[in-house]
């Protein structure tokens, strides 16, 4: 009877405090309800956007072409030897440079000497051989005249004398060719420019036209670069270059980084080749590589302070022209959708659209607008991606005026991120 008249009881704590619990519950997720729409809206509304912007410019911008091109020598020069011999000196520093008609190596001359005398000595004898036969020859005339000399004799004799002058003759060029062979022990810088490697050493035994040079003499004032271009740009190189000559500009890589700045970091100026050799295009090949669509051109440069050398590879910038009056903006205002290329751009009460725009060319850093922009519209350069048509943007790093000091912080930071 008593457990009977307990369980009334029991069922009825239970319950109330299910109850209690279940109010609790409804009023935690209530609570939770209110606040998370109430956060999402602070997200929402919660102030401008952080970016950088600029301004668009009207200014002349180059009309160039951008390549890779190679550093060629204008002459170089394999020296070898065109006499075998010893060789007993050398007259110059291995790298440096050295100026026509200046002695870069010495053989030994005494075989060459020797030869020449022999040579002499040889036309000397054969010589006096045809003094003889020709004195005969003017006795025999005269025999031959009267009768006394028979014909055959006669012409033997005459034959006889011609050829002992062709070997006089023949005894002179050997002589020559003696002289020539002497010249040769001395040689010579036939250009000037820079030595490289010694290939022979005093004491050797040199060759004639060995297989492996003593010595390459490469010019470097003035100096070729070689390089191409796609031949879609073969009509404009013409037609501009039979207005005036084309420049050319020419950096290494260790002068000018891939984006127009030093390797170290630092800014090289508005253009890729600010501090780049310049020079002049002279060559435009004959036809168009139809492997690779690119026609093959050549600039030459006075190269007066050394910095091109032979064999660098070059940053290359042909100037064709300059277009005057063009609307120019940071080539990192321009977006991309799948609608095409647009940019934000910032209205009067600091809000953004998104502008169509059509992209004439990117030069360097900046990017030419055909139609969309016009000069002096200002435009989001950095922090594109938490913009949305109609959003208001702050600079970049400015505090919020809704946010508190450590929201504020974070937006500007977001800001820089992007």
């Amino acid at each position: 009877m008593p457990t009977y008249s307990l369980r009334p009881a029991v069922l009825v704590v239970v319950s109330v405090f299910l109850s209690s619990c279940g109010a609790g519950g409804s009023d935690t997720g209530a609570g939770q309800g209110s606040g998370a729409p109430g956060r999402g809206a602070g997200r929402g509304a919660g102030g401008p956007v952080p970016v950088l912007t600029a301004r668009a410019e009207q200014k002349e911008v180059p009309v160039a072409v951008a390549a890779v091109g190679t550093v060629e020598a204008v002459s170089s020069v394999q020296i070898r030897s065109q006499v075998t011999g010893q060789l007993t000196a050398v007259h110059f520093t291995e790298g440096r440079e050295v100026r026509q008609g200046d002695p870069l190596f010495s053989l030994d001359p005494r075989p060459y000497q020797v030869a020449l005398l022999q040579a002499q000595a040889v036309l000397a004898r054969d010589a006096a051989t045809l003094q003889n036969a020709q004195a005969q020859q003017s006795r025999n005339d005269a025999l031959f005249q009267k009768g006394l000399l028979a014909r055959d004799v006669y012409e033997s004799q005459r034959a006889s004398v011609a050829a002992l002058a062709a070997t006089v003759e023949a005894d002179k060029a050997a002589i020559e060719t003696a002289k020539l062979n002497l010249k040769y022990t001395e040689i010579a810088a036939p250009i000037s420019g820079r030595t490289g490697a010694l290939g022979a050493h005093a004491g050797d035994l040199i060759r004639a036209n060995d297989t492996s040079p003593l010595i390459v003499i490469n010019q470097l004032a003035p100096i070729y670069v070689t390089f191409s271009v796609p031949g879609r740009y073969l009509p404009d190189i013409r037609r501009f270059q039979a207005q005036k000559p084309l420049g050319v500009s020419a950096a290494t890589p260790g002068e000018v980084g891939p984006e127009g700045a030093s390797e170290s970091g630092s800014s090289a100026g508005p253009s890729l080749q600010a501090d780049a050799a310049r020079g002049t295009l002279t060559f435009v090949d004959n036809a168009v590589d139809v492997t690779t669509g690119t026609i093959r051109l050549k600039a030459t440069f006075p190269n007066s302070d050394g910095r091109l050398w032979p064999g660098a590879f070059v940053r290359v910038t042909l100037d064709l022209t300059t277009q005057e009056g063009a609307t120019v903006v940071p080539a990192t205002a321009v977006q991309t959708s799948q609608d095409g290329q647009f940019i934000f751009v910032v209205k009067p009460d600091r809000t953004v659209e998104m502008r169509p725009v059509k992209v004439g060319r990117q030069q360097g850093s900046d990017a030419v607008i055909a139609s969309g922009i016009s000069p002096g519209d200002e435009v989001v350069t950095d922090g594109q991606l938490r913009l949305t048509p109609g959003a208001r943007i702050t600079e970049a790093g400015a505090r919020e005026p809704s946010a508190g000091p450590s929201e504020g912080r974070r937006g500007g930071q977001g800001g820089r991120g992007q």
